[in-house]
């Protein structure tokens, strides 16, 4: 029986690669400036009515934005007005020439720290494997030494360090699964360390600039100061240049046949589960379809995925105040939704998640729909 489940696994891991190739193969990349190409839903099998019906749905719930790419083209796009308390304004950090809003996209930044660390990976300037110190240097949580020392960069991209926000020991590494920004935040200095740049420059020359994000780049966060369970820096960018990275993911890292990764095999184990404790988790990125999930606000997971209602193929970007950036490649779709909270939680609605892909999957093909 073993063998049988083992065989089934496989099978449907070689099934989910030869769907991205085959994706990825026939992919609309948007030029750096110009126009972005757009598909009519209705010319791509799509109930616009329903499609229509998502869309205004994630406009009543303080959406600023919403971004719908189905294999690279814009299938539907919109832009509302968000006054929705000061929360939302301090992510706001400015706006495009078009006026749309640049806004800190909270831990959605984690899945981009996820792709430069496999970048940095390729260029074997990094090693996931080793213990943090290598990068940080000795002392740098308040774990006891031999605890520290156990840690590994790799702990900290599937939040298994055993350290609480402030880094403190709680558990040895790799015991527990418990989503920790604070502890997550060293991957910038660990990145920076060993690439020997700042994060600023290293993510404009290996994402930004190749993938035509002109309006996305680091802030910093005056907020932040004395809150553990805060980065010091924000991702600030805008729903279109998240789905510029969300389409560089269904691409397999690669921008208009350009490998940005460059490093084989990378994301395959960034987008699978990265231990057991939480199915649900990959290297900083979300999955759905899992037998069991640990969302933020949980002390262990619970059976159920992450979106019921969403394609089991779905990973996500996913940041407090519900920023999302979805990839789902069976339907060749990216989405991206940036605002302020869409329900009373402003870490993030879980419903709203549910809701919104039960309208969004009744508009696709797979749905019926002629």
């Amino acid at each position: 029986m073993r063998r049988i489940a083992l065989s089934l696994v496989v099978m449907a891991v070689a099934a989910t690669q030869s769907l991205i190739s085959t994706r990825a193969a026939g992919l609309y990349f948007p030029p750096a400036a110009g126009e972005w190409a757009r598909v009519q839903p209705s010319a791509a099998g799509w109930d616009e009515r329903a499609l229509n019906a998502a869309l205004d749905y994630a406009g009543t719930t303080n959406s600023s934005g919403v971004v719908v790419l189905l294999d690279g083209r814009i299938l539907a796009e919109r832009r509302w007005p968000v006054t929705a308390g000061d929360r939302y304004s301090r992510m706001v950090v400015g706006k495009t020439a078009g006026g749309d809003a640049v806004e800190d996209v909270a831990s959605a930044q984690k899945s981009v720290v996820a792709f430069l660390a496999g970048v940095a990976e390729g260029k074997r300037q990094l090693d996931l494997s080793v213990p943090v110190d290598r990068y940080l240097g000795k002392g740098w949580s308040k774990a006891p030494a031999a605890a520290e020392a156990a840690i590994t960069v790799r702990h900290l991209m599937t939040m298994t360090s055993g350290l609480n926000d402030a880094g403190s020991y709680q558990v040895p590494a790799g015991q527990a699964w418990r989503y920790n920004t604070g502890m997550y935040s060293r991957m910038i200095g660990i990145l920076e360390k060993a690439a020997g740049s700042g994060i600023e420059k290293l993510t404009e020359e290996w994402l930004t600039k190749p993938a035509g994000m002109s309006d996305s780049k680091w802030v910093r966060r005056p907020w932040s100061a004395g809150n553990d369970a805060a980065n010091t820096i924000g991702f600030a960018t805008t729903a279109r240049d998240l789905a510029r990275f969300g389409l560089l993911v269904l691409a397999q890292g690669s921008w208009n046949g350009r490998d940005l990764l460059q490093n084989a095999g990378y994301l395959e184990r960034m987008l699978k589960t990265s231990q057991d404790l939480n199915p649900s988790y990959g290297l900083l990125w979300w999955l759905n379809g899992q037998a069991r999930v640990q969302r933020p606000d949980q002390a262990q997971a619970t059976p159920g995925s992450l979106i019921p209602a969403a394609p089991r193929d779905l990973v996500a970007a996913q940041g407090a105040m519900d920023r999302k950036c979805y990839v789902v490649p069976s339907l060749g779709l990216v989405v991206t939704r940036l605002g302020a909270p869409t329900g009373t939680n402003p870490a993030l609605d879980l419903k709203w998640d549910d809701d919104f892909w039960k309208l969004l999957t009744k508009a696709a093909p797979s749905a019926g729909n002629k």
